[in-house]
């Protein structure tokens, strides 16, 4: 059976709300739902949640599926408005940067070195990301990862576009210090390690 014969199969049983299909929905996509959950969130418990809640919606929402573009990409859409709505929640009990701290980002020419990224894995890439102040892990997220533009982010975080830019290059400011940081000391660590 071809995927999309697999996921057609898979709909008609979520939408008559059968466990068995919804579990094999569960499964079809966990492992790439799961990474984008990952981007969004300070640690896998978090990522847990968010992806918890985005499957609710799914098997909530699954009837208003079209199917007029892929079934992964509308999962996706979910999970990471399930993402941008978690920020919301949490905004007030997030710590954002200080004044003091953007005075310690390295210059803005500061070029990202792609030997650094290459030799880095993606969950050490990932620590890294979230290593960011909420804001601008969310902003860098949906940007670079998910390819919104800042007219769009500033829409769905209900900031301007100008914070959009700004919180992206006070990112990539933070990012490029931990990579050049990594690259001089291979075992440098900025993170905490997850339990």
């Amino acid at each position: 059976m071809d995927i999309k014969a697999l996921e057609q199969t898979i709909i008609q049983g979520c939408r008559a709300g059968k466990a068995k299909y919804q579990e094999m929905l569960y499964e079809l996509y966990y492992g790439k739902m799961m990474s984008v959950c990952l981007r969004y969130a300070r640690d896998r418990e978090e990522a847990r949640d968010i992806l918890q809640e985005g499957y609710i919606k799914v098997f909530n929402g699954i009837a208003n599926f079209k199917g007029d573009g892929s079934l992964e990409g509308w999962i996706r859409r979910i999970m990471v408005n399930t993402a941008i709505n978690h920020y919301h929640k949490n905004k007030k009990y997030n710590l954002h940067s200080s004044i003091e701290e953007d005075f310690n980002d390295p210059p803005e020419n500061a070029l990202y070195d792609d030997k650094v990224i290459q030799e880095m894995n993606y969950e050490d890439l990932l620590k890294l990301i979230r290593t960011l102040p909420p804001a601008y892990q969310t902003v860098f997220n949906l940007y670079v990862l998910e390819g919104y533009n800042h007219k769009e982010i500033g829409e769905l975080l209900n900031i301007n576009e100008g914070t959009s830019k700004s919180n992206l290059a006070k990112a990539r400011m933070k990012l490029q210090k931990q990579l050049n940081q990594w690259l001089d000391n291979k075992s440098y660590s900025p993170y905490v390690e997850e339990g």
